[in-house]
């Protein structure tokens, strides 16, 4: 019988990408995908949550990312995204403590446009 393991495929639960780290291509730790934004209707991934900074949950910072803009690095076992500091300060983000509306397709728009995906 084959381990069905032992093969890696392009396939992963949501629940794995959750809490996944996200690196620069130089390995530096930015942060960790907080969620996924699934497109109901087509299935596919419109945008990931990343979540950075703050100490213990407090000052925690969730920037949209569109997909495409992340991608998978084996060597770090983790998302890797090649973005400047300058662009990820001026990046559109809100606090892990106040509201977002998360349905409104609008945002997504404007991540579209600011990362030109």
């Amino acid at each position: 019988m084959t381990n069905v393991m032992e093969k890696p495929h392009p396939l992963i639960a949501s629940d794995r990408v959750e809490g996944t780290a996200v690196r620069r291509p130089t390995g530096e730790m930015i942060g960790h995908i907080e969620r996924l934004m699934i497109d109901k209707i087509t299935g596919k991934v419109s945008y990931a949550i990343l979540s950075f900074g703050g100490f213990l949950g407090m000052g925690t910072n969730l920037l949209p990312l569109p997909w495409a803009r992340l991608t998978y690095n084996a060597k770090f076992e983790a998302y890797q995204l090649d973005i400047a500091e300058d662009e990820l300060r001026r990046a559109p983000s809100f606090r892990a403590d106040k509201d977002f509306d998360w349905g409104d397709r609008s945002q997504e728009a404007e991540l579209n446009r600011y990362y030109g995906v």
